[in-house]
């Protein structure tokens, strides 16, 4: 029973039955045929026989494997690899049904190609995952054949494996990379010219060309009889909160990931910039009801913790309570620190409703409010205009714009950091705020 159902007969052999079928029917009408048509019958069958031996003769004729990394990132292009080897005496022409996951719904790509005996192809794919969680591959199912292509044999690979999507690891450690090894310019990061004096002192050093002549130590410069400059660090071991709304107004989606988790990218990119910087880092989520409360700390498992903490996180698509946040934050955090809220108001009187909290949160410590940019409606506000209908959209679409910009404008009014961006420029700006502040020592 498992020869029969691994078996399956090609369109080939049934193409070559109906010549043969149609030999046997002009034999009635030209009797010297009807010899013709038995020997093209007997060697049809002869060759099938022999075409299900070369195909069912090696027990296992292809060595298959997958290789993906087992933890892969949120919204990034993680390679997946599917590796075939002919492990037969003969050539073999194959058909491959990845085990795709559903959510990728590639339910009808097949990949054919002709093996030679002892080579190994390779088929290479892009998985991206727009939601965290865990995502399942399935079984690999492979027909192969021989030269002949008479017959196929069916052989299923078992590499079914579950896989989990984590925030993405991979753009915190290149926006790692790009912060501390000068590579900002193509990104967007700023350099910003540290304000005042008010950092810690580092060191005595020799005067450059583009030093401060404000930081020059004279007696120093006295001593060594050459210029000599005080130079400082940053200052050091502050707080640094990411303050997460996971409420329903966070489910909007952009380009297939909806706005908490791209906050949830962004907050762990943050989170490892201010541990790297010598910050303590630490994590609150809320809606309806407070979620993870993780204290700030620059210990060595610190980064770990927070990314554990937001891979679990999840919405009841509620409304946000701003008044349980201030609670949450007044028994949390003891001390002033930098919260970054990941928010999003879409109409004036929604922030104007949570405005009391805000105001109060800013005036403990220092507040920064992210909200998001709608990347659709700058498209239709700026599309090509052809119709009446285009108008309409173009105009209420610039109209709903206004209103984010006036909400951001408003906060800005009342003293509140506020950070009005496109998603996909969501690390960038956390990253280039968060610099301005630590350079000006407002934090």
């Amino acid at each position: 029973m498992r020869f029969i159902r691994s078996l399956y007969i090609t369109r080939l052999f049934f193409l070559l039955f109906a010549g043969v079928v149609i030999l046997f029917v002009l034999a009635f009408v030209w009797k010297w045929l009807f010899p013709v048509a038995l020997i093209a019958l007997s060697c049809l069958f002869g060759f099938f026989l022999l075409d299900i031996l070369l195909t069912f003769l090696i027990r296992e004729p292809l060595k298959v494997r997958r290789e993906l990394r087992a933890v892969l990132n949120l919204g990034d292009r993680n390679p997946v690899q599917l590796k075939i080897r002919n492990e037969s005496n003969q050539p073999l022409k194959i058909e491959v049904y990845e085990g795709y996951p559903i959510e990728m719904q590639w339910r009808n790509r097949v990949n054919h190609m002709l093996l030679a005996s002892g080579r190994e192809k390779e088929i290479s794919y892009d998985f991206i995952p727009r939601k965290r969680g865990d995502y399942h591959f399935q079984d690999v199912h492979l027909f192969i054949s021989s030269i002949l292509m008479l017959c196929k044999r069916r052989i299923i690979y078992p590499l079914g494996q579950t896989v989990q999507v984590y925030p993405s690891i991979l753009q915190m450690k290149q926006f790692e990379l790009k912060v501390f090894h000068q590579q900002t310019r193509a990104v967007g990061i700023k350099k910003i010219r540290r304000i005042g004096h008010n950092n810690e002192f580092e060191q005595i050093k020799n005067y450059v060309q583009g030093d401060d002549i404000r930081t020059i130590n004279w007696k120093a410069t006295s001593k060594r009889n050459e210029l000599m400059v005080n130079q400082y660090q940053e200052e050091r071991s502050q707080n640094i909160y990411s303050v997460i709304d996971k409420s329903r107004n966070m489910q909007m989606e952009f380009e297939g990931m909806n706005m908490l988790d791209y906050s949830i990218n962004s907050a762990l990119v943050f989170s490892n910039i201010a541990l790297r910087k010598g910050d303590k880092a630490g994590l609150i989520t809320f809606s309806d009801k407070i979620g993870s409360q993780l204290q700030a700390e620059r210990s060595a498992n610190q980064l770990r913790r927070i990314l554990n903490q937001l891979y679990n996180q999840k919405t009841h698509f509620r409304e946000a309570s701003f008044e349980l946040l201030y609670e949450a934050v007044h028994q949390t955090v003891k001390t002033r620190s930098l919260l970054m809220l990941y928010s999003n108001f879409e109409s004036e009187f929604a922030m104007r409703r949570a405005l009391p909290v805000l105001k109060k949160l800013n005036q403990k410590h220092v507040l920064v409010v992210v909200m998001f940019q709608n990347n659709e409606l700058e498209d239709q506000a700026y599309q090509r205009i052809d119709s009446i209908e285009n108008i309409y959209e173009s105009a209420v679409s610039e109209k709903l714009i206004a209103h984010k910009v006036n909400i951001a404008r408003e906060l800005r009014q009342y003293g509140i950091q506020t950070l009005l961006t496109r998603p996909e420029e969501l690390s960038v700006s956390t990253i280039n705020k968060y610099l301005e502040l630590k350079s000006k020592g407002v934090i």
